[in-house]
This record gives structure tokens, sequence and C-alpha cells, in this order.
């Protein structure tokens, strides 16, 4: 099988690793994330939208969320936990491992006022949502929430889902967005969001003081922390080059790029291996870590 990446990162690629429960083709997949078990969560654009593998041997575990989310955006699973956001309904929800609603913010279908919307840069920010692409806690035991397709803001929230304080605008500058479209987070707690349409990610305190950022890149469409403290983020396709699937150091040092079909969610289990979410190709591509 043919090996991709560099050096110590070096990965064979699987295309189509999991198959669809009922012999159906997936729907679009957003988003792919791995929990602690290495159970790996498929969230696609059809019923049922959260689709349970184990990660080593692609058996299907279980499906769940059909009747709970119209159109699936972002998930990221931390601890026993699953948090996703539904962008048409612009609401956020988490679940249980198993698919119970723990906690929803926003009500479905009532959206902030952005104003005019263009190529998805907005009019002006607003409060929660318009649209919105991540929902992630924190250690100090926050809920932050990228909120971009419509708005371009990244909202803070208690545990009990009260809102705290949000923060950015539209533009290019330091603290503006242009579709944050997900977000991570680093050793020390600090927030990676991704600037999709700006081709960048921006590094924040939790608080939400601008820190830096990271270029060179297609716009990122996801971005996660793997065991290993690297991050793995998904680049669309820009300036005539095509999808990747790269391995940053928390530094943000590119460790390896590997070409790939249109990733849109980027997962990574205990062992290292990449789960590329495909938008176009509708599946899962696995990208085996070799040691």
């Amino acid at each position: 099988m043919p090996q991709v990446g560099t050096g110590d990162y070096r990965y064979e690629v699987i295309h189509d690793f999991f198959k669809s429960p009922d012999g159906e083709p997936f729907g679009l997949v957003s988003r792919v994330a791995a929990d602690d078990h290495d159970r790996v969560y498929v969230f696609q654009r059809r019923n049922p939208p959260v689709v349970v593998f184990d990660a080593k041997t692609g058996k299907h575990l279980a499906s769940w969320g059909a009747g709970e989310v119209t159109d699936p955006h972002g998930l990221k699973v931390v601890g026993d936990t699953v948090y996703t956001t539904d962008r048409i309904d612009s609401v956020c929800k988490s679940f249980s491992l198993d698919g119970k609603v723990k906690l929803q913010l926003g009500e479905p279908g009532k959206a902030s006022d952005t104003g005019h919307v263009e190529n998805w840069l907005v009019e002006r920010a607003a409060g929660p949502f318009n649209h919105p692409t991540e929902m992630l806690p924190h250690p100090n035991g926050d809920i932050y929430v990228t909120d971009g397709y419509q708005n371009a803001r990244v909202h803070r929230f208690a545990a009990d889902g009260t809102l705290k304080t949000s923060w950015g605008s539209p533009g290019k500058g330091p603290g503006q967005f242009h579709l944050p479209h997900s977000i991570a987070l680093d050793g020390d707690g600090n927030l990676l969001v991704a600037d999709r349409s700006n081709r960048r990610i921006q590094i924040f305190t939790p608080e939400g003081a601008y820190l830096g950022e990271w270029t060179g890149m297609g716009g990122p469409n996801d971005i996660s922390r793997g065991k290993d403290g690297n991050y793995y983020i998904a680049e669309q396709e820009a300036d005539g080059n095509p999808a990747y699937c790269t391995v940053r150091s928390p530094k943000g040092d590119v460790l390896a790029k590997m070409e790939s079909r249109h990733v849109h969610g980027i997962g990574v289990d205990s062992e290292g291996s990449i789960y590329a979410g495909l938008t176009q190709n509708r599946g899962v591509d696995k990208f085996v870590r070799v040691r």
C-alpha cells in the first residue's frame, strides 16, 4: 500500500474505511471524531446523523440522533459527551455517548441579525447564533462556540448555558473573522480558531485576547488536537492546490501534509491514525500511522 506523509509522520491510506450500516451511501460527512475508547463518530447529513464505528475494525457499533439535528455541522467528543452544532437551525446540542440530549443552546430556527451576508462575510457581528459551526467545552467549565457561516463571533457560555461574553467582528485583522469554522484548545487552555475564509488559525486566551495566528494553509475546515499534543487540520482546496490533511506541532510547525479528497472534518485516534470526513465523496478515508 502506498505511503504518504514525511519523516516520522507517514501513513497508509484506506479510502472509504467505514461502510454505512444500511448499505446506502453516507450522506455528506461534515465531521469525524474519536472518543477515549477509539470509537469513531461520523456526523452525516442524513438520518441517522451520528453513526459510530470501531476505529480498528471499522465495525458499526451504534447510530443515533434522528430528529435531533436538522443540518449536521460541528462535532467534537470530549470525555463522556458529544458536542454538536446544527447549522441551519442555529442550535448547539451536547449528547451523552449513546445519544441522549444533555444541553441545548439556542432556539431552532431563531437566528441573530447579522445583516447582509455575502460569501459568508457578514455585515455586522451579533449574538448567538446564526449558523454556528463548532461547540467545545473548556477545562475551566465553560463552553465555547464558533458562530461562523452567517456570523463572525466566538461565544463563551457557562456550563448551564448562560452566555458570558462574545468576541469578534467581520474582517481580516487580528480578532476579526471571515467564517470561523472550527475550534480546538492547546495545552494551556488557549483557543485555536479556524478562520476559514481568511486561511488562518487564530489563537486566543480563554477571555478572548488575541495571541497570534498560523498562516500558510488552505481554508481550515476543521482542527483537532491529538493525544500527542499535535494538531490535525483539514484544509480546503485553494489557489489550484488540492485539499490536505495536515499535522502541525504545538508551535504550529508543519510536520506532515497529505493530499486528500475534499476533507471537511478530521479526527485522530489514540494510535495516531487520521480520519478524514469527506463532503463531495461522502465517506471517511483512514490514514493509518506507520511506525
